[in-house]
């Protein structure tokens, strides 16, 4: 993600902010728009037995064998939709609380504490932006590992908001955070909650600042200030790929019992008690079910969604984000 030398930190305007917003929601839809269907495969290799002993390859085959090639693109418009605004909310907040932080602490601390930074800023960033996504994922997974549940977005939201009204679809935020269990007679649980998402945004944000640093660190200052742009891209799509796969590790145990409550598997009771059962049952192993798809997948989202965050913020004309780098 480009950013500028640390220098005093002026506030960033609306306008800048409006820029950020927008050139993270066209990014974000971009990429989760493209991988629509190895997130089909993926979500049904952790939630279907059918798809158990299947890989990406394989796992796109049966589904075209059994529903044609037209289902690896259910629930795209959830996905376009929802990463439209939480992709906006996500890469402004982030750009919003990193400022706000290097103000809170100094300039001349801001370097000390950067992880610090980097990860408190992805958490709020993400928590806030996951409000907006929360309602619109649940619609996603609902129409992706239920067949037949609807014909689209529309159908799908309004069935899920009418059968269970606006706490169904944010279910997912006070079980996890408050500790108890919300049930509805008619569907399973729609467990949505930041906590899958903070350790995805976490990878995304901090290791690809730190693999900046790396890569800036071992060149000489003219020789930075001269970057092509076909440096300044690799530079981005390494750092991205890198930080897509540690997104990717961080959040898939969370991203696997996610799937699998949506399902309606695990025994009832709490829903503290009901991921720990989903979680022994799965062990290790079945925890990082899917992991292959989806680091290629998310590997594919990051480097994609920095690359055309930052060529986005060019064309705006936004200004480059604040550089905590340790020189």
């Amino acid at each position: 993600m480009g950013s500028m030398p640390m220098k005093p930190v002026s506030p960033f305007t609306s306008r800048d902010y409006v820029s950020f917003f927008f050139a993270g929601a066209v990014c974000c839809t971009i990429t989760h728009g493209a991988m629509t269907p190895v997130d089909v495969v993926k979500t049904r290799i952790q939630v279907d037995p059918a798809y158990k002993n299947l890989n990406l390859i394989s796992g796109t085959r049966y589904v075209i064998a059994k529903q044609g090639a037209q289902a690896l693109l259910t629930g795209f418009g959830p996905t376009a939709v929802g990463y439209f605004v939480q992709g906006g909310a996500k890469f402004a907040g982030y750009e919003y609380w990193k400022a706000k932080s290097v103000k809170w602490v100094g300039s001349e601390d801001a370097v000390k504490y950067r992880t610090a930074i980097y990860l408190g800023s992805a958490s709020i960033a993400e928590y806030f932006a996951d409000i907006f996504l929360t309602p619109l994922e649940a619609t996603r997974i609902r129409l992706v590992s239920q067949q037949n549940y609807a014909t689209g977005l529309v159908s799908g939201f309004t069935r899920l908001a009418r059968e269970g009204g606006v706490g169904e679809l944010y279910a997912g935020f006070l079980p996890i955070l408050c500790k108890f269990s919300v049930r509805t007679s008619r569907q399973p649980y729609i467990i949505l909650t930041p906590h899958r998402q903070i350790p995805y945004a976490i990878g995304q944000f901090t290791v690809n600042e730190f693999c900046h640093e790396v890569a800036f660190r071992a060149m000489s200052g003219k020789t930075r200030r001269n970057l092509s742009g076909a440096s300044k891209f690799s530079i981005q799509l390494g750092s991205g790929i890198i930080a897509g796969f540690a997104a990717a590790i961080l959040s898939h145990p969370a991203d696997t019992l996610l799937s699998q409550i949506n399902k309606g598997y695990g025994p009832v009771g709490s829903m503290t008690h009901r991921l720990s059962v989903l979680a022994r049952q799965a062990g290790l192993r079945g925890l990082f079910a899917g992991l292959g798809p989806r680091m290629l997948m998310t590997a594919g989202l990051v480097s994609g969604q920095f690359v055309l965050y930052g060529s986005l913020k060019d064309v705006l004309g936004a200004p480059s984000g604040i550089e905590i780098h340790k020189e």
